[in-house]
């Protein structure tokens, strides 16, 4: 609750949900907040929760920019219809995993991590067993 708190006093507009949802457990409503501007809570902090900020914007360059401009990536998500759109933005986007027209889909053989804060190496897929490996070089002159 404490985003959902912090979005509304930093001045986005909360549109739908924003509650508690039941009596027990920590849960809340899917929550879709409008007028999120770049420096806000919501918009710089990974939120672990059903709570979507949406940010305009003018060009895709743009969404590239602000989309790193921040010290997190652990995901992205991207809906188009555009081949050459999700390319340049999944190049771009400095993120473990990008979702294109998806979100948290995938299986476990499909490495999941982050980039910068988002956490160190990768869960799930081959990719993890190097975490559980120690490289030794070893040398020797005859």
């Amino acid at each position: 609750m404490g985003y959902i708190e912090k979005g509304n006093t930093e001045g986005a507009n909360c549109v739908i949900g924003g509650s508690r949802h039941g009596e027990k457990g920590f849960f809340i409503q899917p929550t879709v907040f409008t007028e999120v501007k770049d420096e806000m809570t919501i918009a710089r902090e990974e939120i672990f929760g059903p709570v979507l900020s949406i940010l305009k914007f003018s060009d895709y360059d743009e969404v590239i920019r602000r989309a790193n401009d921040t010290c997190y990536g652990l995901g992205a998500g991207i809906v188009t219809k555009s081949i050459e759109l999700y390319q340049k933005l999944c190049n771009g986007i400095r993120a473990g995993t990008v979702y294109v027209n998806c979100y948290m889909a995938g299986g476990i053989t499909a490495p999941f991590g982050g980039f910068k804060n988002s956490g160190i190496g990768r869960e799930n897929g081959e990719e993890v067993l190097k975490s559980y490996l120690e490289l030794k070089t070893i040398i020797v002159k005859h």
